[in-house]
């Protein structure tokens, strides 16, 4: 389970740089582009589990309640990004404009606060944990931040968040992959 949640935190995060490299310029905006830009959070959600149940024995309440709201979060962006690429581009731009000035905008900044707050309680009790490198965990983090306020962070400041995010995610996916391994020698000893 772990090399595959693992397998997931990579995709994650080559995604995550995809997305950076196209939102910056440098690689065209086409449908192949926007179909590919929803499976950072998705691919992120499935690591993100791996990583909880790799320190779930030693995160307690906190790492329950910050993984449910990271969780929870990363659902929504998934939710968000495939808005953003499948639904609003059929529609006017005063229809997405109407959208997100009302509940649709209200919608996603719970959801930017919601995956914020998960992403700094589940930093936080994967910290005190112990199980997963540190720095990864910081750096999840640190990047995760900008990365979640995405209409609300500078452009430049989003991409640089979206860049340290898939730094930190890739490094807990070699954790991940690490750990299945020692679990397997765990058990058999």
């Amino acid at each position: 389970m772990f090399r595959l949640t693992a397998a997931a935190g990579f995709l994650c995060a080559v995604v995550l740089v995809f997305n950076a490299a196209r939102r910056a310029g440098f690689l065209p905006e086409t449908a192949l582009t926007h179909a590919i830009a929803p499976l950072a959070p998705l691919a992120g959600l499935f690591a993100i589990t791996g990583c909880y149940f790799l320190i779930s024995r030693t995160a307690g309440r906190l790492g329950l309640i910050g993984f449910t709201l990271n969780a929870a979060g990363l659902a929504g962006a998934f939710a968000v990004e495939y808005t953003l690429h499948f639904v609003f581009p059929a529609l006017g731009r005063s229809t997405v404009a109407t959208l997100v000035a009302g509940g649709t905008g209200r919608a996603f900044l719970v959801t930017s606060l919601v995956l914020m707050a998960g992403v700094l309680t589940f930093a936080a009790a994967a910290v005190r944990a112990g199980g997963l490198p540190t720095g990864a965990i910081v750096l999840y983090a640190a990047g995760m931040i900008p990365g979640s306020l995405r209409n609300v962070a500078p452009e430049p400041l989003y991409l640089l968040g979206l860049l340290v995010a898939a730094a930190g995610v890739a490094w807990l996916a070699v954790g991940l992959w690490r750990a299945e391994p020692a679990r397997a020698a765990l058990a058999g000893a």
